[in-house]
């Protein structure tokens, strides 16, 4: 219950914070960077599926979701990235920003609302630097529970445990929240 009540806080705070600014183009800025993301990921997601069912999609994702996160996060001058209360790899693990929005988007569907059009921004200030930060849930789809679901195939399994050793990407339920695309922007 603290923790809720700190988390909203914080939120709380902070969106009166950034009320002087218009937030709106770097909103869009950064629905385009989640969409190109979005986009080039399902596709060599797909190829590799196609190609090798699901353990071969494993790999892909594995090998080119960082590829994909470095070059748009190069096009854009940002960081991006995904992030979960649950990482399949521990480098994606969350910061206390990430977390507290993570958690603010369990509320926020534990109240009914969409995990479909959940999204929260809001300009921070660490170090006295301004960043603006976005963030967009990816709710659990159909296929997704291949690969997150509470049931896996033993082949799908053994590949996890191979490339993910520390996994904890697993368990979804259809429309839980997986996790999240993030993103920092520097402000000049």
């Amino acid at each position: 219950m603290k923790k809720a009540i700190l988390t909203s806080a914080i939120l709380l705070a902070a969106g009166v914070a950034q009320a002087s600014e218009d937030l709106t183009p770097r909103i869009e800025a950064s629905r385009a960077a989640v969409k190109s993301f979005m986009t080039q990921l399902k596709g060599e997601l797909q190829a590799g599926m196609k190609a090798g069912g699901p353990v071969n999609a494993i790999g892909i994702c594995h090998t080119k979701a960082p590829q994909i996160t470095s070059e748009v996060s190069k096009q854009k001058g940002w960081e991006i990235g995904r992030t979960a209360l649950k990482t399949r790899n521990p480098a994606n693990k969350p910061d206390q920003w990430e977390l507290a929005v993570l958690n603010q988007f369990e509320q926020r569907k534990a109240a009914g609302e969409d995990p479909k059009k959940m999204e929260y921004s809001e300009v921070v200030e660490t170090d006295g630097k301004k960043t603006f930060r976005y963030m967009k849930a990816i709710p659990t789809g159909a296929v997704c529970l291949t690969c997150h679901g509470e049931k896996l195939a033993p082949e799908v399994a053994a590949k996890l445990k191979e490339l993910y050793p520390e996994d904890q990407a697993t368990g979804f339920k259809l429309g839980d929240i997986r996790g999240a695309f993030t993103i920092k922007q520097p402000i000049q």
